[in-house]
């Protein structure tokens, strides 16, 4: 399983650096928020298999679900001239961050 990640990791650099891709600087914002929700999904799919819960159509919809989602209500809040992205922004990482904590305090009590 180990293995799959490291690929994974190693193909996402190697891509990264000699296939450069240039975003727009008006979608930075949204994609920022749509890469927050997939982390948030992540670790939450993580805390979920600590917790002996983890669900593969759970997290796969969550995963896609939360990143369109903010996405939609981000760009919506830029067309009507509201910074939803700070929103976002400030919910995700409050999430990432409450699911780092119970990753390490079931890590840590195992």
């Amino acid at each position: 399983m180990i293995y799959y990640i490291l690929g994974g990791l190693l193909i996402g650099i190697i891509l990264g650096i000699y296939c450069p891709f240039a975003l727009p600087l008006e979608y930075a914002k949204l994609l920022s928020v749509a890469v927050l929700a997939g982390l948030d999904a992540v670790l939450g799919g993580i805390r979920a298999a600590m917790e002996g819960k983890y669900d593969t159509e759970v997290f796969i919809s969550g995963f896609f679900v939360n990143g369109i989602l903010s996405a939609i209500l981000c760009y919506a809040g830029n067309m009507l001239g509201i910074d939803l992205y700070m929103v976002a922004v400030l919910i995700f990482g409050m999430r990432i961050f409450q699911n780092l904590a119970i990753i390490r305090r079931l890590y840590i009590g195992k």
